[in-house]
């Protein structure tokens, strides 16, 4: 894999799996202070991290191995400290005349790249964070200076000699790469899907979109309870049957695959997210609860136990419980299929579960059947 592509790679990998991790509280944090999404908002502050891994990547990986003779086998690497030397070794490695010869010329090469490279870094610091020009472009200065600090001590002494060159052209072109970011940060309100269309705590629309959302929240959600929860019993077990001390004791990883070890993991987040949560509240589950959505019946009172349960079981906790049971992927199948095409045909969006609890879907900004008579009333 090219040298330049790898450090790609390995931020994408990174990112999405933290992605996975930050969905849901992202979703929580955003709707909280914003009311709605917003996909461009959304974009932004996963690219935002992404480049940073990227950068981080790309200036320190690979990563070389330690060994005895690592001096002597990385060679002297003496920090240049000269400014401008690039345009010396633009004279050495020219190849011709003309723009075209010059473009191709591998010093400045070297240096457009290294503009390049942070010009992102300025655009995301003035326009996600609003810091002035100045202030970004000495950030920008700043931590291309960190960065070359770190390579010329060998990664902070981790490595008894640097792998990588200290340049002060590279903190140069860093720093102006920087600057044309800031300036160039507000082309970033060009992207869709930032502005908000309403206050916080007002009512938005309940749209197909915002209900698959919520769905796909409450699956990442059973994911991250199952996850700990498999890790908590598995320990459990393991303690209990002298794990610590016994000699000759099984591994602790092997408890994962314990059939009663993955029984817990199932039935304590399913009980959580399918009968707890919504008993406790108005009937909707987590992931609707974040995305400010509420259960009320036909005139906009709270539902009775039966409805909340029913709703519970007929939702995303009917496809986890059918799904647990690995004879059953044909009802599975059937019940994903009916529930995705309720979701767009049903009004209001309500979805299969609520058409079975013979509830309805309100926004939870909004009053409710109660609050609105008591309004009226006064």
């Amino acid at each position: 894999m090219s040298t330049r592509v790898e450090p790609a790679v390995w931020a994408a990998l990174l990112m999405s799996m933290a992605a996975v991790v930050l969905f849901v509280p992202y979703i929580a944090v955003r709707y909280r202070r914003r009311g709605e999404l917003g996909l461009g908002n959304m974009a932004l502050a996963f690219a935002g991290p992404l480049y940073g891994l990227a950068l981080f990547f790309y200036v320190f990986a690979p990563f070389p191995r330690l060994r005895s003779d690592f001096c002597a086998a990385i060679g002297v690497r003496r920090p240049q400290l000269v400014p401008f030397h690039f345009l010396h070794d633009m004279a050495k490695s020219a190849t011709g005349n003309g723009p075209m010869a010059m473009l191709h010329n591998p010093a400045l090469t070297q240096v457009l790249l290294n503009v390049a490279l942070f010009i992102p870094l300025g655009m995301f610091v003035r326009y996600m964070f609003r810091r002035s020009v100045p202030v970004t472009a000495a950030i920008g200065l700043g931590v291309s200076l960190l960065i070359e600090t770190t390579q010329l001590t060998g990664d902070w002494f981790i490595y008894p000699c640097p792998y990588r060159l200290f340049d002060v052209d590279d903190l140069i072109a860093n720093g102006l790469g920087g600057l044309v970011g800031a300036l160039a940060a507000p082309l970033l309100s060009a992207v869709p899907g930032q502005r908000v269309h309403a206050e916080p705590g007002e009512a938005r629309p309940i749209t197909w979109r915002r209900r698959l959302l919520a769905s796909v929240c409450d699956l990442l959600s059973f994911g991250f309870l199952y996850v700990p929860m498999v890790a908590a019993s598995a320990a459990l077990m393991w303690i209990w049957q002298g794990g610590l001390y016994a000699s000759g004791a099984l591994p602790y990883w092997q408890f994962f695959f314990n059939s009663n070890v993955e029984r817990v993991g199932f039935w304590v987040p399913w009980l959580v997210l399918t009968v707890a949560i919504p008993l406790a509240g108005s009937g909707a589950s987590l992931g609707q609860h974040i995305v400010k959505l509420r259960a009320a019946t036909t005139d906009g009172r709270r539902p009775d136990v039966k409805a909340r349960l029913v709703r519970g079981l007929t939702g995303v906790g009917g496809l986890l419980l059918l799904n647990h049971f690995g004879s059953l992927s044909g009802p599975v199948i059937v019940l994903a299929a009916v529930s995705l095409i309720a979701l767009f045909k049903t009004s209001r969006h309500r979805g299969f579960s609520y058409v079975c609890a013979r509830l309805t879907l309100t926004d939870s900004r909004e009053p409710s059947g109660h609050e609105a008579s008591t309004d009226r009333m006064q």
